[in-house]
């Protein structure tokens, strides 16, 4: 075929296969007997190995060490001592929730039992507690490798199952220990923020009489609700122009779920003698930003770096839980000279927002409702008011309110409100009336 150019090449065995083909060829060398004095070896025979069986079986062992060395290198489960007893807890009383601020609330109940499991057939404990404890945890320390500038903690509060020093057996088995306390209602909620955490804890620890320390730990999680009250009403004005806005807001709002937002926009219309000027709305944009605070303590041993003690950092974050566009739905009036404007917020789950929280420590959490709106002027005459023509004036609106963000009461109530009455509450029992009444001879009935 012109243009293509085929080339056949006869292809050749190589020297392997041609060395392969040989030897399978050759005939095998006739054996001859050599006398037996004779140490050489015969011509046709193979060279000597360089390598003795000696060498070979060391190398043979350090594969076989290499093996065992891999297998003996796998980490094995630690097998630790067992402890001769161990301590269990569980709770009697609902979920801790604070309701209402920290200013009204009248706290939560805390009740529940430790259960110690003696494994041996006798315990002696020359001490058992437990403690609650608050410890916050800085992420921004003043001192970043420094253990007591990154963790404070503070105890709430202690029980002590055995008065010292006060020594007592216990034999093969449960055993029960039960605790109570009431919970401040101005104690902050388990925070997560960005910042900081502050968490709650009860720590439990048992001594035994050799010595030996037991110990049980338990994250105790504390949460706050705020019961919904009447709605927010707020006005704002946006000089220079005449531009009025009222917005109704709830009292509060929650991490899951949506909420409703009402604004009037009045002010829109400004009447001339032979024209009329007006704003109409083009774009409005919301969101909710969260607002973190919170003040790094210092320990004594790095207090010179803040200027002293009882002094600390102050960080802020701002940062955005949830943002939207209202491109369409709300109601424009010339004739009254106002725009009515309804939508819905919620808050995004994902962001994993905060809830509202002030702490004495200054760890604080605050979220604000910003609104922007995008208005443009337009000139109309007075004949002929549809033929409206934009100025090329327009203006943004901005305004932000405080919002509430907190978890849901659901059916929930105070601790005071649920339990049953005291003896000083019970009313009197009824009179009676039987010694109040007179009998007359000559009629049953009975006269009052």
């Amino acid at each position: 075929m012109p243009g293509r150019l085929l080339s056949f090449v006869k292809a050749t065995p190589s020297s392997s296969h041609k060395a392969s083909q040989k030897t399978q060829k050759s005939p095998s060398a006739p054996t001859s007997l050599l006398p037996p004095y004779s140490l050489d070896p015969p011509p046709s025979a193979t060279p000597p190995n360089p390598r003795t069986r000696s060498e070979e079986s060391l190398v043979m062992d350090v594969f076989k060490r290499h093996s065992l060395g891999s297998r003996h290198d796998r980490k094995s489960p630690k097998i630790e001592p067992q402890q001769p007893a161990t301590i269990d807890m569980e709770f009697e009383s609902p979920p801790v929730v604070f309701y209402n601020s920290p200013a009204t609330s009248t706290g939560a109940l805390l009740s529940g039992q430790l259960k110690l499991h003696v494994a041996e057939p006798h315990l002696t404990l020359k001490s058992f507690d437990m403690r609650l404890l608050a410890v916050v945890a800085t992420k921004r320390p003043v001192a970043p490798h420094c253990p007591d500038c990154l963790t404070q903690t503070t105890e709430l509060h202690k029980w002590e199952f055995l008065a010292a020093p006060v020594t007592r057996k216990y034999n093969h088995g449960v055993h029960y220990f039960p605790f109570s306390h009431l919970l401040p209602g101005h104690l902050p909620a388990t925070t997560q923020g960005s910042l900081a955490t502050l968490n709650y804890y009860l720590t439990v620890t048992a001594t035994t009489s050799s010595g030996e320390r037991i110990a049980f730990k338990r994250e105790l999680d504390i949460k706050r609700a705020i019961y919904p009250g009447n709605e927010k009403h707020s006005i704002r004005i946006f000089p220079p122009t005449n531009l009025t806005a009222s917005v109704t807001l709830p009292p509060v709002i929650h991490p899951i779920g949506d909420f409703p937002i009402e604004m009037r926009l009045s002010g829109i219309v400004q009447n001339l003698p032979d024209s009329q000027t007006r704003w109409r709305l083009r774009k409005l944009n919301w969101r909710i930003e969260e607002t973190q605070k919170f003040i790094a303590p210092a320990c004594s041993k790095h207090a010179s770096k803040v200027g002293g003690e009882g002094k600390g950092v102050l960080h802020e974050d701002i940062h955005v839980v949830a943002t939207d566009e209202v491109k369409h739905g709300w109601k424009t009036d010339f004739e009254q000279g106002n725009i009515d404007v309804e939508f819905r917020a919620a808050v995004n789950p994902a962001l994993k927002a905060v809830c509202d929280m002030e702490s004495p420590n200054g760890m604080q959490v605050k979220h604000n409702l910003i609104i922007e709106m995008v208005v443009a002027e337009e000139w109309a005459p007075l004949k002929k008011l549809s033929q409206a023509t934009p100025t090329g004036a327009a203006r943004v609106l901005r305004t932000q309110f405080h919002l509430v963000l907190t978890e849901r009461c659901g059916m929930g109530i105070s601790w005071d409100e649920e339990q049953p009455p005291l003896y000083e509450d019970v009313p009197c029992s009824p009179p009676t009336y039987v010694e109040d009444c007179q009998f007359d001879d000559h009629d049953d009935s009975l006269r009052l």
